[in-house]
C-alpha cells in the first residue's frame, strides 16, 4: 500500500460528510502550509499539508477531490517534492507560465455546483479570496469548514500544541519600549480613522511585546494574538507560559496590558466590532476566520502598521545586527577553515557532522540563542536541491570531489544572521567556474546598485539575474528577503523577487535583506553566495529630484571562494567590489582572530586581492 493511502481514504471519507450550508458534503479540500497565524514555518502540531501528502518541504498546498490528490509547489521545492511524494499524488509545479491556479484547475475538474472547503483558521484571507473568485467563475464555492478535516484523520497521533515558557527581551537589544511603539501605532491608527488593530501574525506580536519564545523551532515566537486599540491592548495567550518576570518588563515599558485565554481571540473580535464605532484594522494576511468576523463596512483591510515598523530597524538593532553578524563571520571563518584542512588530510566529514561543527563554533559566541534555521549543508547533487536538509538517508561526503553549498544562520539575542557560500575544496570544472563567477557578478551587482527611495523589490531583482540571463541560465527563488532582529529568519513586508509582493511598502532606509542569486544544476550541483544588506542612503549629485537615492551595506563577514572566479568574466569594477568586500573582512575579523592563528591563515589567504 501506498504510503498515504489510508490517509487520503479517510479524508475522502470525512469530505463525504463535511457540514456545508447545502448539506451535501464537499468535492474538494484544500490543505496549505500555514497555521492559524500564517506563519511560513511551522510547528509540528500544525504540519498538517506535511502529514497529509508526505512532502515536509516549507512550502506548498494540496488539494484532494474524490479522484485525485495534487500538491502545488514552487521552483526551490520542486526535486524534494518529486522525491518525497508517493504515487498516490501529482506534482504541480507552481511559478511556470502553463501551470494553473489552484482554483482555476478546481474550476475545470469539477462539476458546476461544487463546493470546496477548508479551514478558515489556517487560510489568509487573501490567498481564501484568491481561490473563490475563480471558484466562482466556474459556478462553484468556496466554504468553510470549522473542524478541521486532517486533524481527524490525524487522530489520537496529533502531537499537541506547544506551550513553551516566554522570555523577555531587555531594551539594551530591543532598543525601543512597549509604550513607544503602541504610541507610533495609535498614530498610524488615527490617520486611517480606526480605534482597534488585529494583530495575529507571531513576529509582529512578539517585536511589539519585547518577549521572545520557542512555540516553532528555530523562530524565536509564540501562540499569541493581540488587539490595540488607543485606551488598552489585549494579549491572547496560554498564560501558563508568561515568565516570572512579566509585570516587571511591563512595568520597565510604560504599559499594561490584559490577558485573556488563546482561544478566545474569536469573542474578542466580535466584542470590538460592538465597542468601536471607527473601522477595524485588519491585514488580508490575516486568517479567513479573523477577517468574516469583522463586518465588511467596518474592516480597513491592509498590512499592520507593526510589520512596517518591525522591518525598519532603529538604532539599538542596527548595531546588534552588525555585531552579531561579526561575531558569527568569526565562527563562519573558523569553520570553513577547519573544513577545508579536514578534506585536505582525508579525515571522514560529511554533510551532518560539518553542520554539527559548524553550530558547535556558533554556541561558543556571545549572546547565541541557537539556529535561525536547518542547516543546508549540501554536497554534490543535494546541493541542487534548493532548501536541502541534511538526513541520514540522504547523508553524503564533503570531499575534494564536488560543490559544497552551505548555507547557515543563527539567532542572538542582538541579532538574526543568514548566509550561504559556496566552496570546491578541490578542482572545480569549467561549468562550475562560470556559474559560480556569474552569480558573484549578479551578487556584486545587486550589492552595490542606487535606486531612489520605496522602490519596490521586484524592479532590482533582474540586476541580479541578468549575467545568468545572458548566458541563457536563471535561479528558481527570489534574490532577497527581510529579515527579523532575534525574530524569523524571512520577515515581510518587503523583497526582491520575480513574483509581485502585494504588501511591499517599497524599499527604505534601514531595512535588511538578503542579497542570494544561485544557479542549480539538477542531479549534479548547486551554487548560491548570500549576504545579509542594510538599505542605506548613497551619496548622489541629483539624489532623484529629492525623493532620496539608497543602497546596500553588506554586514555579513565571510570570504567569498575566489578559486571559483573567473577573473576575465568580471569588469574592472566587480574586481574592485570583491576586493574592497575581502579587504574589509580581513580588517574587522582579522584582530578578533589573533588568538587563533589557524584560522586567521586561512583567513588571509581568502581574503588575498584578485
Amino acid at each position: 500500500m501506498k504510503a498515504t493511502s489510508e490517509k487520503l481514504a479517510k479524508l475522502r471519507e470525512l469530505m463525504q460528510s463535511a457540514a456545508t450550508p447545502e448539506g451535501t458534503g464537499i468535492s474538494a479540500y484544500v490543505v496549505p502550509s500555514d497555521d492559524a497565524h500564517q506563519s511560513e514555518y511551522l510547528c509540528a502540531h500544525d504540519e498538517r499539508r506535511a502529514f497529509i501528502t508526505g512532502f515536509t518541504g516549507s512550502a506548498g498546498t494540496a488539494v484532494i477531490t474524490n479522484d485525485n490528490a495534487l500538491l502545488w509547489t514552487d521552483a526551490r521545492y520542486y526535486q524534494q517534492a518529486e522525491n518525497e511524494l508517493d504515487a498516490n499524488w501529482t506534482l504541480v509545479k507552481d511559478g511556470l507560465p502553463s501551470t494553473p491556479s489552484i482554483g482555476t484547475w478546481l474550476g475545470k475538474n469539477l462539476p458546476k455546483g461544487s463546493a470546496v472547503g477548508v479551514d478558515p483558521r489556517l487560510f489568509s484571507f487573501r490567498a481564501a479570496k484568491t481561490i473563490e473568485k475563480d471558484l466562482n467563475a466556474s459556478d462553484c464555492t468556496l466554504v468553510g469548514i470549522e473542524e478541521n478535516l486532517v486533524d481527524q484523520v490525524w487522530g489520537d497521533d496529533h502531537p499537541p500544541c506547544p506551550s513553551n515558557t516566554l522570555i523577555t527581551l531587555n531594551l539594551n537589544f530591543a532598543g525601543e519600549t512597549i509604550a513607544e511603539k503602541w504610541e507610533r501605532t495609535r498614530e498610524q491608527m488615527k490617520q486611517q480613522n480606526t480605534n482597534a488593530l488585529i494583530v495575529s501574525a507571531l513576529d509582529e506580536v512578539a517585536w511589539f511585546l519585547n518577549m521572545r519564545g520557542s512555540d516553532i523551532a528555530y523562530n524565536p515566537v509564540f501562540f499569541a494574538f493581540m488587539i490595540v486599540t488607543h485606551e488598552y491592548i489585549v494579549l491572547y495567550i496560554d498564560s501558563s507560559k508568561l515568565p516570572v518576570n512579566f509585570e516587571d518588563h511591563l512595568q520597565e515599558n510604560g504599559v499594561k496590558i490584559s490577558i485573556c485565554p488563546y482561544d478566545s481571540i474569536g469573542d474578542g473580535v466580535r466584542q470590538i466590532t460592538c465597542d468601536v464605532n471607527d473601522k477595524v484594522w485588519i491585514s488580508p494576511t490575516s486568517s479567513l476566520y479573523l477577517n468574516c468576523l469583522v463586518p465588511k463596512s467596518a474592516r480597513h483591510q491592509d498590512i499592520t502598521p507593526i510589520a512596517l515598523f518591525k522591518a525598519i530597524k532603529n538604532d539599538r538593532e542596527i548595531e546588534g545586527f552588525v555585531n552579531s553578524h561579526i561575531r558569527d563571520g568569526v565562527a563562519l571563518c573558523q569553520y570553513f577553515a577547519w573544513l577545508e584542512a579536514a578534506v585536505e588530510r582525508g579525515e571522514a566529514v560529511d554533510e551532518i557532522s560539518g553542520a554539527d561543527k559548524l553550530e558547535g563554533f556558533r554556541q561558543t559566541k556571545d549572546n547565541y540563542m541557537g539556529l535561525s534555521f536547518t542547516t543546508i549543508s549540501s554536497s554534490g547533487p543535494n546541493g541542487s536541491v534548493i532548501h536541502y536538509h541534511p538526513a541520514q538517508e540522504t547523508n553524503r561526503p564533503i570531499n575534494d570531489q564536488e560543490v559544497y553549498l552551505c548555507d547557515s544562520g543563527a539567532q542572538y539575542l542582538d541579532g538574526t544572521t543568514d548566509v550561504t557560500r559556496t566552496f570546491h575544496f578541490g578542482t572545480p570544472t569549467e561549468l562550475q567556474k562560470e556559474t559560480y563567477t556569474r552569480v558573484l557578478k549578479g551578487q556584486l551587482t545587486f550589492g552595490s546598485t542606487v535606486f531612489p527611495t520605496k522602490t519596490k523589490g521586484q524592479v532590482l531583482d533582474v540586476l541580479a539575474r541578468k549575467s545568468l540571463w545572458d548566458i541563457g541560465l536563471d535561479y528558481g527563488h527570489g534574490t532577497g528577503h527581510g529579515i527579523g532582529h532575534f525574530l524569523n529568519v524571512h520577515e515581510g513586508p518587503m523583497g526582491v523577487g520575480f513574483r509581485p509582493m502585494p504588501d511591499d511598502p517599497g524599499l527604505q532606509q534601514n531595512m535588511f535583506i538578503s542579497n542570494e542569486p544561485g544557479f542549480y544544476l539538477d542531479g549534479e550541483f548547486g551554487i548560491r553566495i548570500e549576504d545579509i544588506v542594510q538599505i542605506v542612503p548613497a551619496q548622489l549629485n541629483y539624489n532623484f529630484s529629492n525623493r532620496g537615492a539608497l543602497t546596500f551595506k553588506t554586514i555579513t563577514m565571510c570570504p567569498k571562494q575566489t578559486k571559483m572566479v573567473i577573473k576575465e568574466l568580471l569588469t574592472e569594477n566587480e574586481v574592485k567590489l570583491l576586493n574592497d568586500y575581502h579587504k574589509l573582512v580581513w580588517d574587522t575579523l582579522s584582530p578578533l582572530l589573533s588568538d587563533d592563528p589557524f584560522t586567521l591563515e586561512w583567513l588571509k589567504k581568502e581574503t588575498n586581492a584578485i
